[in-house]
């Protein structure tokens, strides 16, 4: 029987600086989202007859985006790399439009907080794009999976003190 899906989700906390509460939210919700619902099987890995569940942490290092995938009993079954360089404009783009959504909500019209949110979720998915196509041949993922994984991506680059995602 084959379970592609991820049973627990954590983020390398060492390779970050601390989250305000907003951002905690964001990361706690992203990660209950994740394990309710997803699609993740491995494509390569130490052991290509495990069919899962999968445990996965998320960090970075030297600038690079780690991905460390284990079984259910923590026995390593993959571990690799992906280059940020690829993500940082749309992670800049995201976080200023998160800026301005949330400005938006103190003062702007339902309407204007309407468009400002559909940009907001555009390039959301543009960023979950990429991100699905940068774990192909490693990892498949669906379109959820690969939405909710590019928010932890996002809280991983988050500066202290910086608002809300």
């Amino acid at each position: 029987m084959t379970d592609y899906r991820l049973i627990d989700v954590s983020l390398d906390e060492s390779t970050i600086v601390r989250w305000s509460a907003e951002v905690d939210h964001e990361r706690r919700v992203a990660i209950y989202d994740l394990l309710e619902e997803n699609s993740f099987q491995l494509v390569k890995s130490s052991d290509p007859d495990y069919p899962g569940p999968y445990k996965l942490t998320l960090g970075t290092i030297e600038g690079r985006l780690m991905f460390d995938i284990r079984s259910k009993d923590g026995v390593e079954l993959m571990s690799f790399r992906l280059a940020m360089s690829p993500f940082r404009r749309i992670i800049r783009e995201y976080f200023a439009i998160c800026d301005s959504y949330y400005e938006a909500i103190k003062t702007a019209s339902p309407s204007q907080i309407e468009a400002i949110d559909m940009g907001r979720r555009g390039i959301h998915n543009e960023g979950s794009e990429l991100l699905a196509e940068r774990l192909d041949g490693k990892v498949k993922v669906d379109h959820q999976t690969a939405r909710r994984l590019f928010t932890l991506v996002c809280v991983l680059h988050l500066k202290e003190g910086r608002g809300p995602i």
